[in-house]
């Protein structure tokens, strides 16, 4: 360093003798701030609010964590993101657990978050305020979007840990009340991975065939024991509630015990305060249904009997205001009677009739009498002959006839006259002209002779003009 107290501005930078502040480069001045930062804040806890949390398409998370007077940048690197217990939000109170460096890209400090836990119940609860809500605001718990449960379902799906209670509780009072096929889809409940199992099993139910090896059930049930809000966080996450909502299968949430809640049974159709309510739920007694059908049956048999017994009487009661079967049918026995004695009767004057008319032909069909009608037959016939003189005498009248039919078609001919020095005029184009306005209207006109036709104009005043070079044309005035 110079003793002077004060040293100029220089044009060039120059190293002076005796200054120990050699000249570094941007990128080894933030190389050894990061290595000063990274030694010294090797291992740090940090609380704070979350703020500007986003994920990238790479699957790290960037984030700010801040509280009323100052702000540092963070991250979480793609493994760390994935381990995580819960979903970071914004205004999340939480302690994150890392390691500070600098980003000389930017000549900035952040925080590498390795660990993230909320910071204490209320936060946790604060974060499960803010997922109801908006959730909610999506229409996901809306009353509209449940479902009415089976009556009597064939087949019931528990989505459940194998090795726990609260399977053994869900099969022994579903034996006691009705028993009925289940189908198991063994998840863990608790602890990291839970939320993505038991949301694929809710899927991988709502997805399966109704024909397939493994019968799709009819009502799904997603239960797991008691616990703390933190052992029951699983039920909360994003995940397991739009799987439950989204679930073409009625579900019943039975997650925790009567005092526990969840975002899962919000989601679902209907809520069971434990699994052993969900079994009564899903399911009616045995019994009962046997009972009720034995009563059913006994009604009916009685509706049934009470029927016959009405309708005999009804019957009995109109037979009794029907008239007897004498008065009835007596006049029509009566009419059959005397029908039937007038029959024999009739009969026989039919079949007198019949011989009279017989008679009467066999009488005009006698030899003689044919024989006289055959013989006046043969008179005229013979009385008409054929007789040429006749045809012959018509033939010359009809000719005759025809011959002067001719001669008045001849004379009706238009084109006779022409042969005497006659001649008919028409225009270029057809038709006949018959006056002289009519001529000169057309101006080109055509004569017609015996022997042919000359064509001819009409000149304006009535009078013809002729061309010396051409011979004289007839024409028309």
């Amino acid at each position: 360093m110079s003793d002077l107290p004060f040293e100029p501005q220089r044009l060039l930078a120059e190293e002076a003798p005796g200054d120990n502040s050699p000249t570094m480069s941007v990128s080894e001045l933030s190389g050894a701030l990061k290595r000063s930062v990274e030694e010294r804040f090797g291992h740090v806890r940090v609380r704070g609010e979350i703020s500007g949390f986003k994920r990238v398409a790479s699957g790290h998370c960037y984030l700010a964590l801040k509280d009323d007077k100052a702000v540092i940048d963070g991250v979480i690197w793609k493994g760390t993101a994935g381990g995580l217990a819960f979903r970071p939000e914004d205004g999340i109170e939480v302690v994150a657990t890392g390691r500070l460096t600098t980003y000389p890209g930017r000549s900035k400090y952040q925080i590498v978050i390795e660990r993230m836990e909320l910071a204490g119940q209320g936060a946790l609860m604060q974060l499960l305020d803010q997922r109801r809500r908006a959730l909610a605001a999506e229409g996901l718990f809306d009353r509209d979007r449940k479902q009415p449960l089976p009556f009597l379902p064939g087949v019931i799906g528990v989505v459940t840990s194998p090795t726990g209670a609260v399977i053994r509780d869900i099969l022994h009072r579903l034996e006691d009340r009705c028993p009925t096929r289940v189908v198991v889809w063994p998840v863990l409940v608790q602890g990291e991975g839970a939320a993505d199992q038991v949301a694929a099993a809710v899927r991988g139910f709502d997805a399966m065939a109704p024909d397939g090896p493994v019968p799709r059930p009819d009502l799904v049930i997603v239960a797991r024991g008691g616990g703390s809000i933190e052992d029951l966080w699983a039920f909360n996450e994003e995940a397991v509630v739009r799987a439950v909502a989204g679930c073409s299968i009625p579900v019943i949430s039975a997650v925790g015990h009567e005092t526990d809640t969840t975002l899962c049974d919000f989601a679902a159709d209907v809520r069971a305060p434990t699994p052993t309510a969900a079994a009564e739920m899903a399911v009616p007694v045995r019994g009962d249904l046997l009972s009720g059908l034995r009563e059913l049956g006994v009604r009916a048999a009685r509706c049934a009997n009470r029927y016959r017994e009405r309708a005999g009487e009804r019957l009995e009661a109109t037979a009794r205001r029907l008239p007897a079967p004498d008065r009835l049918l007596g006049p029509q026995q009566q009419r059959m009677d005397d029908l039937g004695e007038r029959l024999p009767r009739g009969l026989s004057r039919r079949l007198a009739v019949a011989r009279g008319d017989l008679a009467h032909a066999a009488g005009a069909l006698r030899p003689p009498l044919l024989k006289a009608r055959l013989a006046r037959a043969g008179e005229r016939l013979a009385a008409v002959r054929f007789r040429p003189a006749l045809i012959e005498a018509r033939l010359a009248d009809a000719e005759a006839q025809v011959q002067r039919l001719w001669r008045l078609a001849e004379g009706l001919n238009p084109e006779r006259p022409l042969a005497k020095g006659y001649a008919w005029v028409g225009r270029r184009g057809g038709g006949v002209v018959t006056t002289a306005a009519q001529a000169k209207a057309a101006g080109a006109l055509t004569l017609h002779f015996a022997d042919g036709t000359v064509d001819a104009r009409v000149e304006r005043g009535g009078r013809p003009s002729y061309s010396p070079e051409e011979p004289e044309q007839p024409s028309l005035l």
